[in-house]
């Protein structure tokens, strides 16, 4: 795993050390101010360059382009509200995804598949455990972000993240996000609101680095990613784990995001 990232920075394989105890701190306080947690410098630069090189030609040739308009839900209505209330207005999310089952020989999975990787999580995120997902299609994504392409603001629907950030774009493509806006107890469409017409004074952008391990929690957290300028994609791998084993998506599911089934 040396040859894939940075363990002498980010001692996750020695939880039990000195070392490995101070970074599970250290990413529970950043979760706790932040809502996330960033390692730059994860991904070793020959490992990006060797990931990169595996799945751009895939990319390029059998990706499904995936592209819908949608509100911050992802739900065509919600209980209570009109139609045409402001926090349901639409926007486009488009994007090139490729599936696990597509690279299965990229270091994208022998990290995601690599037990201490998945035992540093489950401390940080204090779980007993946490397993990949036994989709062979939604386990570990690649999507590419073009010109003008853009996840738009939504809502996730686990209570983290895990990505991997293999290429950043000429321009734009950075992080945006407010830190719970909502609760389990107070949807606070008023503040939705004021985040979708540009006036949420709680607002963070970050510009992320390729190479960098971002773990996010976006349950409660609205987000979106920017727009893409320049002639160079954003490229990203997204990781799901559970905290039950056997997960998978159904038929539905497989065919909305991936137009197939596995």
């Amino acid at each position: 795993m040396e040859r894939i990232i940075n363990l002498a920075e980010w001692p996750i394989d020695r939880l039990d050390s000195p070392e490995g105890q101070k970074l599970v701190a250290k990413c529970k306080a950043d979760l706790t101010r932040d809502g996330m947690f960033n390692f730059e410098g994860f991904l070793r630069a020959e490992a990006i360059d060797r990931i990169v090189a595996g799945v751009a030609p895939i990319l390029k040739a059998d990706s499904f382009t995936h592209s819908r308009r949608h509100n911050i839900y992802f739900k065509k209505q919600i209980d209570g509200l009109p139609a045409d209330h402001a926090v349901l207005q639409e926007f486009e999310t488009s994007n090139r995804t490729i599936c696990a089952d597509q690279f299965p020989d990229s270091d994208i999975l022998r990290l995601y598949l690599w037990e201490p990787f998945r035992v540093f999580l489950a401390a940080v995120m204090e779980k007993e455990a946490l397993y990949p997902m036994e989709d062979k299609l939604a386990c570990a994504n690649v999507m590419s972000y073009s010109k003008g392409q853009a996840l738009n603001w939504h809502f996730d629907r686990s209570e983290f993240t895990t990505t991997l950030l293999l290429q950043a774009p000429d321009a734009g493509g950075d992080f945006q996000y407010s830190q719970d806006l909502r609760s389990d107890d107070e949807p606070n469409y008023r503040g939705v609101v004021r985040l979708l017409e540009g006036e949420d004074d709680n607002l963070r952008t970050l510009h992320l680095k390729a190479g960098t391990l971002n773990v996010f929690r976006g349950k409660d957290t609205a987000h979106r990613v920017t727009p893409i300028d320049g002639a160079q994609d954003r490229i990203i791998t997204v990781l799901s784990y559970f905290d039950r084993p056997g997960v998978v998506f159904s038929k539905e599911e497989q065919i909305g995001f991936y137009g197939r089934t596995g």
